[in-house]
């Protein structure tokens, strides 16, 4: 007899272990707590972008659905080895060696690309976010270079095909409310009054960001107001059910990935709108000019490296700031350097053709102070240097504190625009200890048996931090694993 494993949640992660454990030969049921236009966690809300070590470009070209893209002879994509992706994950760590999980996530993170594109899941070259043109060349940065075709939607569409393709069954409305126990082994769950008996139970429902009152517990009050970036169905169920059935907690749980988002974003990044138009209000352009608090003073060193490895700490940094908002504010010279975000159909953003008439309209802030800061600002950019967003240029802005390190330009040349923002929680980090099965963990050191978790529920992956793209390689990378433990166990 095939084994029944129950995956609670059809995000990223749940849907890899659902295909590693279909693939194994178990027969799998997936219940997901939202209807079927908001399933998939928050993988509908992500570009679909994911990081991972490869040596060139011969590792990538089996991964693309378009191999003959007409630009791929011009592409300078560079390499991004283990040793690379290691030394970015420490750069987060705060002192602390790689963990357990952030080493498996680094060995495994090529294998599991290439696993999901031997089930036909694709990947296309990021080339509006992740490379700029210099010299006829399309030149990637930062070790982050491909992402699912249809970014975070494309991610979950590949992926849910696969499920169905292999005899996967995906239940909607179908929220878990209570893990079923014989003794100290998971046999099954609860979906209200109903009880589903299963040999295995993988939890992959997502971190604990959408609880305010949870997100307060573990991370402090300023948490109370951040914007929640994706789904509003990750609540903390999983990690709740997992503690009753015995589960330690583990990792960082001050700890999240936070983003600028736009100040008057709708809840939840706008249920009402298509997936692929939710991600829209982050906004994380903020590299290529100044962000201002409401004292008008700048807080962060928007250039201290490229965007990926500054994006997921910002907003904590924003929510920290008086009033919890900044404003992102740019010149003419950059406007079409800016990500699609900064145009999309409900950005909020003021403009005008003087700096003396911008700081007017930033609603909130010192203008006086702000007028001085940007003043101070372009008497301190190094005009020597070129401005290159390839590279960590050294264009600078010295003397100011905080400094400015990188692609420094003196915001001069009207019209400006400015860019209401504040922190936006994706996910966080703290969740549950899994041994090398994914089997989730006691107090003691032993196994729950029948019970293990994946994505966001899995702590130890990240603690200060992360460069861009590892949060969805993480959950295919553990999703797979507990697919397949699960399955095998």
């Amino acid at each position: 007899m095939p084994k029944f494993v129950i995956v609670v949640g059809t995000g990223n992660a749940a849907l890899c272990a659902a295909i590693a454990a279909l693939e194994t030969g178990a027969d799998v049921l997936l219940l997901e707590k939202a209807d079927a236009a908001l399933a998939g966690g928050n993988t509908k809300y992500t570009a679909g972008a994911m990081r991972f070590a490869y040596d060139g470009a011969s590792d990538l070209i089996p991964l693309l659905r378009d191999p003959e893209d007409a630009r791929l002879p011009n592409t300078d994509f560079g390499s991004y080895t283990t040793e690379k992706f290691s030394q970015d994950l420490l750069g987060f760590n705060d002192g602390r060696a790689l963990s357990d999980e952030q080493q498996v996530l680094v060995k495994t993170s090529g294998a599991t690309m290439r696993w999901l594109a031997s089930h036909d899941v694709k990947f296309e070259p990021i080339y509006s976010r992740q490379s700029f043109e210099k010299e006829g060349r399309h030149v990637f940065w930062g070790g982050l270079t491909l992402a699912a075709e249809n970014e975070g939607v494309g991610l979950f569409d590949m992926e849910l095909a696969a499920v169905e393709r292999m005899g996967g069954t995906v239940r909607y409305d179908s929220a878990v409310t209570g893990l079923i126990m014989d003794g100290d082994a998971v046999v099954g769950v609860r979906v209200g009054d109903e009880e589903i008996r299963a040999d295995a139970v993988i939890l992959a429902s997502g971190g604990f960001e959408a609880n305010a009152d949870m997100r307060v517990t573990h991370m402090g009050p300023n948490w109370e107001a951040a914007k929640v970036r994706g789904t509003p169905h990750n609540t903390g169920d999983g990690l709740v059910m997992a503690r009753a059935a015995g589960a330690m907690d583990y990792g960082l749980f001050a700890g999240c990935h936070a983003t600028p988002m736009d100040l008057h974003m709708a809840e939840f990044g706008g249920l009402h709108l298509p997936p692929g138009e939710r991600k829209n209000y982050r906004k994380i352009s903020y590299f290529l000019g100044v962000m201002l608090n409401a004292e008008g003073a700048r807080f962060v060193d928007e250039g201290a490296n490229f965007r990926n490895y500054t994006y997921a700490q910002y907003g904590a940094a924003i929510l920290e700031q008086p009033g919890q908002f900044a404003w992102q504010v740019f010149d003419s010279k950059v406007f079409d350097l800016l990500y699609g975000e900064y145009r999309f159909h409900d950005a909020h953003f003021v403009e005008a053709d003087t700096l003396e008439e911008l700081v007017a309209l930033m609603e909130g802030v010192d203008g006086s102070a702000a007028l001085a800061t940007l003043h101070a600002f372009n008497a301190a950019v190094d005009d020597s240097t070129l401005f290159d967003p390839t590279a960590l240029d050294g264009k600078s802005a010295k003397g100011l504190t905080p400094p400015k390190s990188h692609w420094a330009q003196k915001i001069e040349t009207g019209p400006f625009r400015a860019f209401p923002v504040t922190g936006g929680i994706t996910f966080t980090y703290g969740g549950l200890k899994v041994n090398d099965a994914g089997s989730v963990m006691t107090e003691a050191g032993s196994p729950i048996p029948g019970l293990f978790a994946c994505g966001e529920l899995v702590g130890g992956v990240f603690f200060g931090g992360y460069p861009g793209g590892s949060g969805l390689t993480s959950g295919a990378v553990f999703g797979r694993r507990a697919g397949y433990g699960a399955a095998q166990g």
